[in-house]
């Protein structure tokens, strides 16, 4: 299996077909994802509570790998997220970015830039708007 391929089934199995176990398959025990959460690291444990707090607040999800580009054993790729509102039929469809390294057939580095601002703009628990808003100097409460 390739680098590439390797990240899709990842984005497959764990994300769309929220297989938690699989977690642990495709990350090696001690790496961690920089980049998601504003704390820190996002580690193996962190995975099986964050996919399934975001995976609630969509449905019919995929994730595509629009471009990508690898250099030895380190692969960038720009990703989409296109899905559903869980409880309507608004369209969510939201880009990111992630480099990781990969050892030894599972990911040992990541790092994450996603538009989560879009992306909870559209799932509604953001107002329309929202990083115009941030611009202006407006609170969000």
């Amino acid at each position: 299996m390739t680098n590439l391929e390797l990240l899709q089934d990842w984005y497959n199995r764990v994300w769309v077909e929220a297989d938690l176990d699989a977690i642990d398959t495709y990350f090696a025990p001690r790496a961690g994802a920089d980049g998601i959460m504003p704390d820190g690291q996002v580690g193996v444990e962190d995975f099986k509570a964050l996919v399934p707090a975001l995976l609630a607040l969509v449905r019919d999800l995929s994730i595509d790998i629009e471009r990508s580009h690898e250099i030895g054993d380190w692969l960038w790729t720009q990703i989409v997220v296109k899905a559903s509102t869980a409880h309507g039929i608004d369209p969510i469809h939201a880009r990111g970015q992630v480099m990781v390294r990969i050892e030894d057939g599972k990911i040992a580095e990541a790092y994450n830039c996603f538009d989560f601002i879009t992306f909870f703009e559209q799932a509604g628990l953001l107002p329309q708007d929202a990083f115009m808003l941030l611009l202006s100097g407006e609170k969000l409460s």
